[in-house]
């Protein structure tokens, strides 16, 4: 068994186990999750000041990109998080809902939650003026979370959720979600 089967069956058996576990392990997973995702605000920072990056766009085109970002970014996550309440979940992949989760920002994207940060990091790159959060570390970030996606989550929501989940991959997109133009 390799280290993808180890974790994706970690987190089966920690989302199929007892309340009182998925419950104490709910904090570890946001703290570990927020310091993750500051790591790369923070590692951008520093790589700008090491290389001495300067940001090229004035800072009112900057304001103009950054803030929309930002607040979308955050109504998205919010949004996302909201409607796995509503069914007893959180996003913590040790503590998820019981059943699948397809209302909501979830009609249109598999993952809107991590869409909602992409966003947020993006707009926080255009605000802070950092050069390698826009282009490299939020690239990154994205990367990471489709690897882990992929290659844990999915095949911990197959086993947990079996066909409706397979369903539910296959009309919905992962991140971005489709345009329909009506007939």
């Amino acid at each position: 068994m390799n280290i993808r089967e180890r974790w994706a069956g970690l987190f089966y058996r920690v989302a199929t186990g007892t309340k009182t576990t998925r419950t104490l392990l709910t904090p570890i997973g946001v703290v570990i999750f927020g310091l993750f995702t500051a790591a790369f605000v923070v590692l951008a920072v520093l790589l700008d000041r090491a290389l001495g990056l300067r940001w090229p766009i004035p800072m009112t085109v900057s304001e103009f990109v950054s803030i929309p970002m930002i607040v979308i970014g955050v109504a998205i996550t919010a949004w996302s998080v909201f409607h796995f309440a509503k069914v007893k979940g959180t996003p913590v992949p040790f503590n998820p809902p019981p059943t699948l989760v397809d209302s909501g920002p979830y009609q249109y994207a598999r993952n809107p939650m991590l869409t909602g940060v992409f966003l947020l990091l993006f707009g926080i790159g255009f605000a802070i003026k950092s050069l390698s959060l826009v282009f490299v570390f939020t690239p990154l970030y994205v990367l990471a979370n489709l690897w882990e996606l992929k290659e844990i989550e999915e095949p911990e929501l197959l086993r947990r959720l079996g066909e409706d989940y397979l369903a539910y991959r296959e009309r919905t997109p992962m991140f971005i979600p489709r345009i329909r133009m009506r007939k």
